[in-house]
């Protein structure tokens, strides 16, 4: 990156600084604490996006009986958990090889989610455990998109702001052969005031089950 690039400037690394300071902090913490309640007992998670591996070490730590291990599209200089790449679709890895396969704030940066949980779902036994956003109207979109904005751009994090309704989520989720069978929007990750804003109405946490094979 050239010396004038804006992921470069003093400006994105005080926006980082701030973001980490007022809202990834509490979030991770508090992400992986709802993720955890989620996850069977011995469960062999497959955190499909893990980024830096910071949630599922903080899940790990609050439940060592769960082994998670990631997968990511690009090579990360630090990663707490042991990940290997791939090509952001086809997961590279056997059939009902994983108890649960995660995305944690991932499917919203594909063109089309469809695809790649189709793969989660073939590598998983069972389940698919997703944290995502929710954009029922104009107003959700753009408190969303200013969020994502915040979190992702200081990082360089390609973003394509590709939320859905419930209603559309749930007909995704039947198209790759998911049912939901727990649906969580009480999702509390930001502390007052940012709450007010950026609180519930906007995130999910949904556990979805295999529909079996007709």
């Amino acid at each position: 990156m050239s010396a004038e690039d804006p992921l470069n400037s003093a400006a994105m690394a005080d926006l980082r600084r701030l973001h980490t300071n007022l809202v990834s902090g509490r979030r991770t913490q508090s992400l992986a604490a709802l993720l955890a309640r989620k996850i069977g007992s011995g469960s062999r998670v497959l955190d499909v996006g893990c980024g830096d591996g910071t949630i599922a070490t903080l899940i790990t730590n609050q439940r060592p009986d769960v082994k998670i291990q990631g997968l990511e599209v690009a090579a990360r200089p630090h990663c707490s958990i042991d990940y290997q790449l791939f090509d952001g679709i086809n997961i590279p890895l056997p059939n009902d090889s994983f108890d649960v396969c995660m995305f944690v704030d991932v499917l919203h940066h594909t063109a089309d989610p469809r695809p790649v949980l189709k793969e989660a779902a073939r590598v998983s036994r069972k389940y698919v455990l997703i944290k995502e956003h929710l954009n029922e109207n104009a107003l959700d979109f753009w408190r969303l998109k200013f969020m994502d904005w915040m979190g992702n751009r200081p990082h360089g994090v390609s973003m394509t702001y590709n939320y859905k309704s419930r209603a559309q989520w749930t007909e995704i989720f039947t198209s790759c052969g998911l049912r939901i069978c727990d649906w969580n929007e009480d999702v509390r990750i930001h502390a007052f005031p940012l709450s007010l804003l950026f609180g519930r109405g906007l995130h999910v946490i949904a556990l979805l089950e295999k529909a079996p094979l007709a």
